[in-house]
Formats: structure tokens, sequence, C-alpha cells
């Protein structure tokens, strides 16, 4: 169930156009070659644009316009065969929308694949596509990435377009996940470009993703962190030792390893006042709906927990909303102070806890708010730096005893995806992951 929308008509007669007609897009660096698409944020003309929501699916709504992004996929020569699995509106760190059901893991099929993007994780994982687009607002590239045992890299804020009907400013950003840093690299090179009205452009270093990832990034100051610094949230045992076997890897490659981190993780005091912001997102989501549906938003339309979180949002004052802002602005700068003192990376744990049964996370009348609730300790080390607008990358460093896969979490100062990506390709020398493939992948 990764894959919920298929184009496959339209998909062979472009692929029939582009060997009919060695000119057109004869440069494109991947000419020919499949790619799935998010149900979420990359809208393609004349196919269904659902977002895990029942209500767009009742409706039958179909997106007239490609997004950005999906234009510079057809630029780069990629042709789109449908669209992958998410949960409502991005909302949840396991993908089991009322609307489309659940997705299963490639790995162990009565484990979840993550969330938000694990319709498409999963789609890589078992062989379907190479790559696949994802997004990630709070963990949603790279918590699918670490379940289903793939690279997933969120690139910086303002790194690839996010237009015309999203804002750059917000946590969320785009990108792929894929098996290889290689990978990884080249598809970054081939969209990682403004676009007309960009609210925020991140920093370029120079040279291509694919040329720099190659590159001995020198010996590297790495902090790690093993524990969440957050009440009530434990690191499971397992994930625990393979952070730690993690570090002693990078200390054997030539870095500086020490247990530090920021101190602004432990400041319990910015979550609470960026709650208001968190909650917002769910009310967003549901007016936006609205204009889409052309009328007003009923609970019929939607999952209880995002009717339970809209109905509270609609609750939250103007003044505390944007003292959520303020509050983000200040975490951001206290973050940052970390690596200006002198640290390259920091490496945590991807998730807190290995991939959840399906259907452990789903609510209830009495629990309304449990896929939400019950993403936290999968998304306590990622969604920070979506606060933080940072480049973060999840690699597939190990599995558990039971064969599921432990991602770990490197992340790099604000704009820094080329030193993320050598990182990462020397470790992939080492582990050499891409040779490990899920069971049912062919």
């Amino acid at each position: 169930n990764a894959v919920i929308h298929t184009s496959y008509e339209k998909a062979l007669d472009e692929a029939a156009a582009l060997e009919a007609d060695p000119t057109d897009r004869a440069d494109a660096p991947f000419r020919g070659l499949p790619m799935l698409l998010k149900d979420l944020w990359p809208h393609s003309a004349g196919d269904p644009f659902h977002q895990g929501n029942k209500g767009l699916k009742n409706a039958g709504y179909v997106h007239p316009v490609d997004s950005d992004l999906v234009r510079r996929y057809r630029e780069a020569g990629f042709v789109i065969l449908g669209r992958t699995n998410t949960p409502e509106f991005g909302l949840s760190a396991t993908t089991e929308p009322e609307a489309y059901g659940p997705t299963h893991n490639p790995w162990s099929l009565d484990h979840g694949a993550g969330g938000s993007s694990g319709g498409a994780a999963a789609a890589v994982a078992a062989g379907m596509v190479p790559a696949a687009n994802a997004s990630d607002g709070g963990g949603s590239i790279r918590i699918p990435a670490a379940m289903c045992g793939l690279v997933g890299l969120k690139p910086s804020r303002g790194r690839l377009p996010m237009g015309p009907s999203q804002d750059e400013w917000g946590n969320s950003v785009q990108h792929v996940v894929s098996h290889t840093v290689r990978d990884t690299a080249q598809i970054l090179d081939a969209t990682a470009h403004p676009t007309l009205g960009d609210g925020v452009v991140a920093p370029r270093h120079g040279q291509p993703y694919a040329v720099s990832s190659q590159q001995d990034p020198g010996r590297l100051r790495i902090g790690f962190l093993t524990e969440s610094g957050r009440p009530g949230v434990d690191v499971d045992a397992e994930v625990a030792a393979a952070t730690r076997a993690a570090a002693a890897l990078l200390g054997s490659l030539g870095h500086d390893l020490s247990e530090s981190h920021p101190e602004a993780i432990d400041q319990q005091i910015y979550r609470e006042r960026m709650r208001p912001a968190m909650a917002a997102g769910a009310g967003v989501a549901v007016a936006h709906l609205a204009d889409l549906l052309g009328r007003e938003v009923t609970a019929d339309d939607v999952e209880i927990g995002t009717w339970t979180m809209a109905q509270a949002a609609g609750q939250i004052p103007a003044i505390a909303a944007l003292r959520a802002q303020g509050a983000a602005m200040e975490f951001r700068r206290h973050m940052a102070q970390w690596w200006e003192d002198g640290f390259d990376l920091l490496l945590t744990p991807t998730c807190a806890q290995p991939a959840p049964v399906l259907g452990a996370m789903s609510p209830t009348p009495e629990e309304p708010m449990r896929m939400s609730t019950g993403s936290i300790p999968f998304a306590v080390f990622t969604s920070m730096f979506n606060t933080t607008g940072q480049p973060g990358i999840s690699l597939p460093l190990a599995r558990t005893d039971s064969g599921l896969p432990i991602g770990m979490q490197l992340v790099a100062a604000y704009g820094r995806e080329d030193l993320l990506l050598q990182v990462a390709n020397q470790l992939e020398g080492e582990v050499r992951w891409a040779e490990n493939r899920a069971p049912i992948h062919p």
C-alpha cells in the first residue's frame, strides 16, 4: 500500500515520446527514470491531490498545475509513475490514513514504514523505484528512511523550491529518499535551484553536491547524543547501542568524537513556548482544505485527531502564535551557537524507538490524539532541526536483533549539506548498506 494513485499510461506515453525524440531533454541527468511523488506537497497537473484526506478523496480532487519541484523533476528527465501514501496532512510519524489505509514496512509487514513519507520510503525499500519524492516538516524524510533502511536527507530551509502554493519560511522542506548517497546528491544537484518569488534561498558552497560528496571532509569535530532530553521519552537500548557504535565508527575514520550537544536541546521552555505554533499547523491544514473543497469543513471530512487539533488551534490567541514564532527564533540562534563554538556535526539516533507495529498509534474516541502523541518518540531527535532550518541526514547504519532497520542522524550547520554528504559517503563506504535490501526487494 505504498502507491495510492498510478499514472502508468501517461508515463508510458511520455517514455515513448522520449525514446522517439532523442533531442527532447537530451542532457537531462535522469532522462527516462521513474519517479513517485508523495501525495502531500508536490502536485502534478491532472493528477489526484488528496494529502491522505478523505474529504479530498471523496470529492475526487485533481490539481490543475505542476508544483515548482515537479517541474524540476520533469526538466531533469524523470517520468512520474504515480503518488505515494501519506498520513492525513503529514501530521503523523506513521503512514496509516483512514482515507487509504496503512503502508507496510518492507522489512517487516507487521510494522509501519514511518511518516509522513512512509509510502515513498516503502516504495524505494521494496524496489519499485530507485528514489522517490519525500517531504519533511518534523522528520518526515528522516523517520521513514530510518525505519525502511534508506538514506534520507532533509535539506536546509530554502534549498529546494516549495512554490507556488507553499512558503519556504515554514518548517517543511522537500527532497527524496533513496538507497545511496550518490543518488541523493545527484538529485539535489538537479533540483536545488531557486524559483520566482522564493522567500528563502539557502547558500551554496561552490561545487555540485555529486562532486563535493566524494571529497574528504578532513578531521571533523563531532558531538553525539544518546538521550532524548525530553522527560518520558526513553531511547531504546538497541538504538542507544547503535548510536555509540556509529560514534566509534566515525572515530575510526579519523574524526574527533565527544559526548556533547547544544544546550538548547535540554531547554524545555522552548518546547512549551513553541507549542501553539505546532498546534496551529492542523488548523491551517483544515483551512486550506476548505479552500480546496470550496465549502466549510466538517468533522466528517477529516480524522478525529486532525479535527481535535484544528478545534484547539482555533482557540489560540494571535499573540500566543506570534510569541511562538519569537521562541522559535530564539531557539534557532541558541542552537546555532554550538556549531559556531567549533563543532562540525551532531550525531543522534534518528528515532528513539524502532518502527512501531501497525495500529499501535491509532486514535480512539477516548484518545483522539494518539497519532500525534504517539509520534513524539519518533520525532524527538528530528523536529527541532525543522525549527532551526538546518540540514540533517538519516543513514541506515544498524538493525535490531529482529531485523528492523535503525537510522542514525547527522546534523550540520545551516547550508552545509556538502559536509553531511561527505561524511555520509565515508560511512557508506564502510557499512555498504545498499547491498542489504529488504526481504521482499526483487
